[in-house]
């Protein structure tokens, strides 16, 4: 929930807020002990939220930045506040490999531990990433001079399968090294099904399908990290091999859609901002005429309902109000009530629920009439056009159960066409993949097999 993720703005804003109504009783706001008690506050509340019996908390940043030194003190401070034995201290680290020296190097470890130290953090386990098997001797120099017994050194080495890693530290005892810091006493993990997992994973597959994703920040890959993985999902569940095509939507707007003559499916992710807008309409124009399975996400599924207003209902000049500010046919808008409202206050963010309609594909892939997804936007299918675009065709599949917004679109007589105003990718896992996922893979592999058979 929205508890689990501590900014420092929150922090700020808490201890400021406090401070306003008197709660120091006009004492001198500092970092310590206010800021510091702040953070601390925060960690305990989501362990009373989950009624948690253990609580992991990532302190993100490096060792030594002035952003992070309150959250590291806020840390130290924690394991006097619940007892020592309540606290285990993880650090994670890189270890340079030096092609001239033909070695690696633990320097960065020694004096990312030594400021540690200084501060009054001793790491308890100190995970190692690194591109290539660690030494025993560089082990044993790690133990040495980070005052660590040698076993509490945890190698997290690059893998082809990201899946694995938890498999290759366990290898290496890792949750037993964690558990006994902690005095908790446990089975052994029972690791079958994530092994699977990874097998499938890396077993060689006949048929690759080929899945598009259509955006404006295809150079930076990590953008839509969410959205590759739980296609990866998918298509370990489906166990045929995936192949991402990254295409730039301006690319499409100079080169046109033959950029994916070649494709069996296609994803437009979520965003903000007009670059690239018209590629990515001409895009799922093409999916819709082609019959290409399609999947449209928060602003994808907007640009869907743009592409269909345009093409087939004939409002020539339809487009989202977040791009033209003055026209009459803005068949993307927002709320009444959200207007005249600051930027920031007109985000939906969080779980929302979703009422489905029945004989559609939405509620054949969720088997469910109501769901609950993620959402991060701010403007939505404009109501006074729904009548009129559903009077050409276009399927809503899904709204709030008050029927006011606009959840999930979709068009009859295509093999898999959706457009859904929420991001599905933020709920799909390695070992229960996202049904709207799992929906267009199999579309797509049935293009593959379907394409294969007629070439062959």
């Amino acid at each position: 929930t929205s508890h689990n993720n501590i900014t420092t703005g929150q922090v700020y804003s808490q201890v400021i807020s406090k401070e306003r109504r008197g709660d120091y009783l006009g004492a001198t706001v500092q970092v310590i002990p206010h800021i510091t008690n702040a953070i601390k506050e925060m960690i305990k509340r989501v362990a009373r939220i989950n009624d948690a019996t253990i609580t992991i908390v990532e302190v993100g940043g490096t060792v030594g930045d002035i952003e992070g030194q309150p959250y590291l003190e806020a840390i130290r401070q924690f394991r006097n506040d619940i007892g020592r034995d309540h606290v285990c201290y993880l650090h994670v680290t890189y270890i340079p490999y030096s092609k001239t020296l033909g070695e690696m190097k633990t320097k960065p470890t020694q004096h990312s531990v030594r400021e540690l130290r200084a501060i009054g953090i001793t790491p308890d386990v100190i995970v190692c990433r690194t591109q290539r098997p660690i030494s025993e001797d560089t082990k044993k120099k790690i133990s040495l001079f980070c005052d660590i017994s040698q076993d509490q050194v945890i190698e997290a080495r690059d893998v082809d399968c990201i899946y694995d890693v938890p498999i290759v530290m366990e290898e290496q005892g890792f949750s037993n090294i964690v558990l006994k810091r902690l005095g908790i006493s446990a089975p052994p993990p029972n690791l079958a099904e994530w092994k699977e997992i990874v097998l499938r994973h890396r077993r060689k597959k006949p048929t690759k399908v080929r899945i598009a994703l259509v955006g404006k920040y295809v150079k930076l890959a990590d953008a839509y990290l969410s959205i590759m993985e739980s296609l990866t999902h998918a298509s370990l569940a489906h166990d045929t091999g995936l192949e991402p095509v990254w295409v730039e939507a301006e690319q499409v707007e100079k080169l046109g859609t033959s950029l994916l003559n070649d494709v069996h499916g296609v994803i437009v992710p979520g965003g903000f901002g007009e670059r690239g807008i018209e590629g990515k309409i001409e895009t799922i124009r093409h999916c819709r005429e082609l019959k290409i399975p399609f999947l449209g996400i928060c602003l994808g599924m907007q640009c869907a309902v743009i592409e269909f207003a345009r093409n087939v209902a004939g409002l020539r000049h339809a487009n989202s109000a977040e791009f033209t500010k003055d026209g009459n046919e803005s068949v993307i808008d927002l709320m009444p009530d959200q207007k005249g409202v600051l930027k920031g206050g007109t985000m939906r963010l969080g779980a929302y629920p979703c009422r489905l309609s029945d004989k559609t594909l939405a509620y054949k892939f969720y088997d469910s009439h109501l769901v609950y997804e993620r959402h991060r936007h701010r403007y939505e299918v404009n109501n006074e056009f729904r009548a009129k675009l559903a009077g050409k065709g276009l399927v809503i599949s899904g709204t709030s159960p008050d029927q006011q917004l606009v959840e999930m679109i979709e068009i009859e007589d295509h093999p898999f066409f959706i457009g859904c105003q929420f991001h599905p990718e933020f709920k799909s896992r390695p070992n229960k993949p996202h049904p709207l996922f799992i929906g267009l893979f199999e579309a797509a592999a049935a293009l593959a097999v379907s394409q294969k058979s007629r070439s062959s």
